[in-house]
């Protein structure tokens, strides 16, 4: 008796793994709808498309670009988390959605950690701590001395409260240990026009945003905020590299699925996602984004999210943001 419920068992084992086989060998059966957490001809959407076309063109079946944008992402999240879990809906995931939105918001109705799968980090694109021409510091070391010598009587510009742009510049207070005014502007290009104009003393500001502005010298540059330097400024070191050992803050995108897709979809979806990051026109159009590519396996994505959160909380609960 025992024996034939054990093949009996077997048997429906083997069913599901041929079965789950051949339903990741046909997919995708149907468009695939790429859920977009922004505005249309954002950093987030342009990027989602670049790659979206690819794979479409890869997997044989239209890419759907859907944007949801609303409460920092959270709106789109939540549609990916309850989306059937067959792998034609998936999210470009940013890192206020997988690791900062939890903190910065009382409600959030989806858990980055257990209602994804990872597909694969996309890249990110890297921040540069700049100053106005007008402050007398040409290094990182020389900025740190002045703050700590004046705590207080200098401020820094970003483009709202909860942003990249000032979670970055609250990192660097801690790991500097130095005391410095959050001037929140609604959107970045304001705030950095700030810091040229002189009104604001530095900002922590998208590569792509800002690199004209540097050659033109209407700021100056003091490090990048990435551990490895960007492609898009190579000549300039990191903040790990100038003595605040570990800085890492970043804006990547990372494509994922609802929770229960499957194994094979994953992988599926992964190496198409590879295989349209090493196309050379996707590329020279995402480094003209400026984003410094990785295309990582599901599980180095999922550890890289893991370590991202409670980095993140710990800099939300110290700057005392916090958003409806």
């Amino acid at each position: 008796m025992r024996s034939l419920i054990g093949a009996v068992l077997l048997g429906a084992a083997m069913l599901q793994a041929l079965t789950a086989g051949a339903s990741a060998q046909a997919y995708p059966t149907k468009p695939v709808s790429l859920l977009i957490a922004f505005p249309p001809g954002g950093p987030s959407d342009v990027l989602s498309r670049v790659v979206g076309k690819k794979l479409e063109q890869i997997l044989g079946q239209p890419f759907i670009m859907d944007n949801r944008p609303g409460a920092g992402g959270n709106i789109a999240a939540e549609a990916a988390a309850n989306a059937a879990a067959d792998g034609h809906t998936i999210l470009m995931g940013n890192n206020s959605i997988l690791a900062t939105n939890a903190a910065l918001y009382k409600k959030v109705n989806f858990d980055p950690e257990k209602d994804f799968a990872p597909i694969s980090l996309i890249g990110s694109q890297a921040n540069i701590l700049v100053v106005n021409p007008n402050m007398p510091v040409q290094s990182l070391a020389e900025l740190i001395a002045l703050l700590r010598a004046n705590p207080g009587k200098f401020n820094y510009a970003s483009s709202g409260h909860g942003t990249a742009a000032h979670l970055a510049a609250e990192l660097f207070k801690a790991e500097a240990k130095v005391e410095i005014t959050h001037v929140p502007y609604k959107g970045g290009a304001p705030a950095l026009q700030d810091v040229i104009a002189g009104h604001v003393h530095m900002i922590f500001a998208t590569a792509a945003s800002v690199v004209p502005h540097i050659r033109s010298g209407k700021v100056r540059a003091l490090a990048v905020t990435p551990i490895k330097r960007t492609a898009v400024f190579p000549e300039l070191a990191t903040m790990d590299e100038l003595g605040l050992k570990g800085f890492d803050a970043t804006t990547w995108h990372g494509l994922v699925a609802p929770a229960k897709t499957s194994r094979e979809i994953v992988v599926r979806l992964h190496r198409a996602t590879v295989e349209a990051l090493q196309d050379a026109q996707v590329r020279k159009s995402l480094t003209d984004l400026g984003v410094d590519i990785v295309g990582n396996s599901p599980e180095e994505f999922a550890a890289y999210i893991k370590a991202e959160i409670p980095k993140w909380t710990a800099i939300v609960k110290a700057s005392g943001a916090k958003l409806d």
